[in-house]
């Protein structure tokens, strides 16, 4: 029996520390689903195209990664693949906190379901989507040496897709 996992998330952008875990997580499954959460009452920077081509772009060279989007609950999304395992990446306590509590909902609503907590490396503790935005807004794309700082915050692959926006 082939071993599924879902990692989901709005990753508007997708960084270098959604990549590690994806990258991780890739090596543990057979089939390992990146999933883009659609969530109607977000504001997002990137829309959902954007969104979806850039993780595509960012996985490419991962064989056993493919990438859906969808906008209803994620066990739903996870029986339609037969997934079992959901992945979610823990930067911190506060991290934690928040995903025990969605991994016991997720149990009620899927008992086969079970969450796998993979740490963040210590260089990537301190980066986020929100991070990005921050720096996006601020500006910092304008110039070489913005590029190479927002090349340290998400995957070389996507930067020009980024700056395009």
């Amino acid at each position: 029996m082939q071993k599924i996992a879902v990692i989901a998330g709005s990753f508007d952008p997708f960084t270098v520390g959604h990549l590690d875990i994806v990258r991780r997580a890739s090596s543990l499954f057979d089939e390992l689903w990146v999933l883009l959460a659609v969530n109607a009452s977000k504001k997002y920077l990137f829309d959902e195209t954007a969104r979806i081509e850039m993780v595509r772009a960012a996985v490419a060279s991962i064989p056993n990664v493919k990438v859906d989007c969808y906008d209803g609950l994620t066990v739903d999304f996870m029986k339609r693949v037969g997934a079992k395992f959901l992945v979610r990446g823990i930067r911190g306590a506060a991290d934690v906190d928040y995903e025990q509590t969605v991994a016991w909902n997720n149990r009620l609503l899927y008992p086969e379901c079970e969450t796998l907590f993979l740490s963040s490396v210590p260089e990537h503790l301190m980066v986020s989507s929100s991070v990005v935005r921050e720096l996006l807004k601020s500006g910092i794309a304008r110039d070489e040496e913005g590029l190479g700082l927002l090349a340290k915050y998400v995957p070389e692959s996507i930067v020009p897709m980024i700056v395009k926006k």
